[in-house]
């Protein structure tokens, strides 16, 4: 309105049925969504704060691309008559009817039929992790046949689904790669490469773990496996086509191995592994007034702060403050008195160990 009265001289643009004042909004608002739209665009011209597909054209110029979305694998059985043949390629649901299906032939023997199967892929391409299961769980025949019961059940746990990458976890990875130049096999391109397997949430690497010439690479699959508390599922051990070792990694650990095996040094004998859980335990008091809400919160912030510091190396943190928890737990309202008097001191990081949260007493 300024512009307008300075331009014209005598006017009164702030008259409220002026077509001067009329003009001057519409005008306003047009080069409000300008400014709006070049800050847009300005935001997209650096790595940092870019979104959408020019978020995914700058991790590409990195060699960093959006984890597709995994479907979940793991082994059926049904009752049946001996055999009798269950086909490859048979559609399978899930009690709460989400569908699968047998991946290879089998034949029922000694009154049951066990197959692998996968769950269906969902058509969108966006989710996974839905198809994740315990052993145990309820399936049912889609389809009859003779011989075979139509009621069954997991024999196995369904492991390895996972959900397409989120944007915040993209850019988590592509600036990991835009401040780690690949030094052709140094500790950090381990955890790269490991980082861009689906389902992979947290990886470590420690050189010469094993011995002289070998990389151990831990990883964690926090949302794929969150039923065995995001510790990936398999056997320890090396990429289907190493042949210096017969020790072969099963399941999530060998999709890790044989992820890493074509990106490796030549000469690196790489283990993809597990960590083991390490339980610590916590006593408070001063928490007589505390609600069950409110322990469970704290609890919460243990396992959040486990999450960002706790480690199976040693060589990136050595240990986890105390003051840290502290700080974590002082933040919950509701909290003011309480004092940590287990554990003592600050909490070690454990080669091939991860902590997690042990018995937590409150008094």
């Amino acid at each position: 309105m300024q512009d307008i009265a300075a331009g014209l001289q005598g006017s009164d643009p702030l008259l409220r049925f002026s077509n001067l004042n009329i003009t001057g909004v519409a005008l306003a608002n047009l080069i409000n969504a300008v400014y709006g739209y070049l800050d847009w665009i300005a935001q997209q011209a650096v790595p940092i704060t870019s979104s959408g597909e020019y978020l995914a054209m700058w991790a590409a110029l990195k060699n960093v691309f959006q984890k597709t979305a995994a479907q979940s694998t793991g082994a059926v059985t049904f009752p049946g008559t001996n055999g009798e043949d269950l086909p490859s390629g048979t559609p399978i649901t899930r009690g709460d009817g989400v569908g699968y299906t047998t991946t290879a032939d089998a034949t029922v023997s000694a009154g049951s039929v066990t197959a692998p199967a996968i769950c269906n892929a969902d058509p969108t391409g966006q989710t996974g992790a839905f198809g994740n299961c315990a052993e145990g769980t309820t399936f049912t025949l889609a389809t009859a046949i003779d011989g075979i019961q139509s009621g069954g059940m997991a024999s196995t746990d369904f492991t390895g689904g996972a959900d397409i990458e989120s944007p915040d976890d993209l850019m988590t990875r592509m600036l990991q790669a835009y401040q780690n130049v690949p030094q052709g096999g140094d500790a950090q391109d381990y955890v790269t490469w490991a980082l861009a397997v689906p389902g992979v949430t947290r990886a470590w690497s420690n050189p010469s773990g094993f011995g002289v010439g070998t990389v151990v690479v831990y990883t964690m699959f926090d949302v794929a496996e969150a039923g065995d508390g995001g510790f990936p599922q398999g056997v320890n051990g090396v990429a289907t086509n190493e042949a210096r070792s017969p020790t072969k990694a099963t399941e999530d650990l060998l999709a890790v191995a044989n992820a890493i095996f074509t990106e490796q040094p030549a000469t690196a004998l790489v283990w993809s592994c597990a960590p083991a859980p390490n339980p610590i335990p916590f006593t408070f008091t001063g928490t007589s007034e505390w609600s069950a809400a409110t322990k469970a919160d704290v609890k919460d912030a243990i396992a959040s702060v486990f999450l960002q510091y706790g480690a199976p190396v040693t060589n990136t943190i050595p240990t986890i403050a105390l003051s840290l928890i502290e700080s974590e737990v002082a933040a919950i309202a509701g909290t003011e008195g309480f004092v940590i008097t287990s554990p003592a001191v600050n909490i070690p990081n454990v080669i091939g160990q991860l902590p997690t949260i042990g018995t937590v007493s409150f008094t």
